[in-house]
């Protein structure tokens, strides 16, 4: 076994050593008299290393005979029922007072031999995982629950611990770098939502190069603009994953304003087969969702692709003329807060919601003349084109840390 990581600091060398669990870590165990009366705010921890949240409070007598414990600061700590999934973290000085499950073991480091920040990341790289899941028995899911002598027994390949200090001193400086590329993408976000909230309710007009005035938004029946067409059908999974043909999935339509190439997957179409394509200049709907807040989101083809086909989930609307709409306009427009409100009214049913596409287009909605569109639209794409590169930066810098907790660590 190789006891050198890939990648190292040039004042540090010398093989790692194996070292047990048992001998890293002092058990923390200080258990909370719980009281009828009083209130206790409680801790969860995310699983894919996101961290620890907050959960609200609750009464004494709320949790009742339930084992719970105080939460010590700066020690490494982890969900035994999501542990093979990543759910560990470090605590810190702003939890405490907070209480945890006692699925939630706490494991303060020997500080002469274990550093804190790097044992937590450790835990966060495939080697750790693979470790986590092999001191998980049992099934899949919530019967895959960490065991503690198991997790004691576990074997790791550690460096001196000044070594240890200067990997997670790094790794904390990235992710810090990180949180504020987080800050800036939200931001931008927030900026946008808002800023479409203002737009779509005329609250901001733009005006016409000389400055005046551009006449008022005329009220239309979405039907009038357009018509709508239907997605694939009569194939199965079999036919999807390679081809000549290509198709846009539901994901693609759910989570962008306007089609991600990248995201463009390929079905297999015959030579003969009735399918309807889809065109520059399309609009697309999802029709189906788990909440009726997430139905009926639109997204637009913005590009010529030869062979290009719609998923069976979604359906397309195909405006009659793009000298009277634009067609990033009206997109944007039914992506605005408004209009998102308006559409998940008109979601049916109970544990799955569907969008009726003769409800939706039904549905009355204000355009302005074609010119004022092309500014809004135009507007607002150079929003979503800086927004786009914060998130490639942010995209970038979490792949840069992925390498380094691979590279770095044994």
């Amino acid at each position: 076994m190789n006891k050198v990581p890939k990648l190292r600091f040039p004042e540090f060398s010398g093989e790692w050593k194996e070292k047990k669990c048992s001998n890293l870590f002092d058990k923390i165990r200080n258990r909370v008299d719980v009281e009828e009366n009083k209130s206790y705010k409680q801790i969860g921890i995310r699983s894919h290393g996101k961290g620890i949240f907050y959960k609200e409070e609750v009464t004494g007598k709320e949790l009742g005979n339930k084992r719970v414990f105080w939460v010590e600061p700066n020690v490494f700590i982890v969900n035994i029922v999501f542990a093979w999934e990543r759910a560990v973290a470090r605590t810190t000085e702003n939890e405490i007072g907070m209480i945890a499950s006692h699925r939630f073991p706490m494991y303060k480091p020997k500080k002469e031999i274990l550093d804190l920040d790097y044992i937590t990341y450790f835990f966060k790289t495939n080697k750790g995982k693979a470790l986590l899941e092999l001191a998980s028995p049992g099934g899949a899911g919530r019967n895959k629950t960490l065991g503690q002598k198991e997790f004691d027994n576990l074997k790791i390949i550690l460096p001196k611990v000044e070594e240890q200090k200067k990997i997670g001193s790094v790794i904390l400086l990235i992710d810090k770098k990180i949180e504020k590329q987080q800050e800036k993408v939200e931001a931008l976000k927030e900026y946008k939502k808002g800023i479409m909230q203002k737009i779509f309710s005329q609250e901001i007009r733009f005006k016409e190069d000389n400055e005046e005035e551009y006449p008022e938004w005329e009220e239309k029946k979405l039907c009038s603009l357009g018509e709508t067409y239907t997605g694939l059908s009569g194939k199965t999974k079999d036919n999807f994953g390679f081809g000549s043909g290509k198709y846009i999935t539901y994901m693609n339509v759910f989570k962008n304003i306007k089609i991600n190439l990248d995201m463009i997957d390929f079905v297999d179409i015959e030579e003969d087969e009735k399918q309807n394509t889809v065109l520059k200049g399309d609009i697309l709907f999802t029709t189906s969702s788990e909440t009726p807040e997430e139905v009926g989101m639109a997204s637009v083809c913005d590009k010529d692709i030869e062979n290009l086909y719609l998923n069976s989930f979604c359906f397309g609307f195909r405006l009659n003329s793009f000298e009277k709409i634009n067609y990033n306009f009206i997109t944007y427009y039914l992506r605005s807060p408004k209009i998102r409100g308006k559409i998940s009214i008109l979601a049916q049913g109970s544990t799955r919601y569907n969008l009726p596409k003769t409800e939706l287009m039904k549905m009355m909605i204000k355009v302005p003349c074609f010119e004022e569109q092309q500014k809004i639209a135009n507007f607002l794409s150079k929003i979503d084109d800086k927004l786009n590169k914060e998130k490639e930066k942010l995209d970038l810098l979490k792949k840069w840390k992925k390498g380094l907790l691979q590279q770095m660590f044994v």
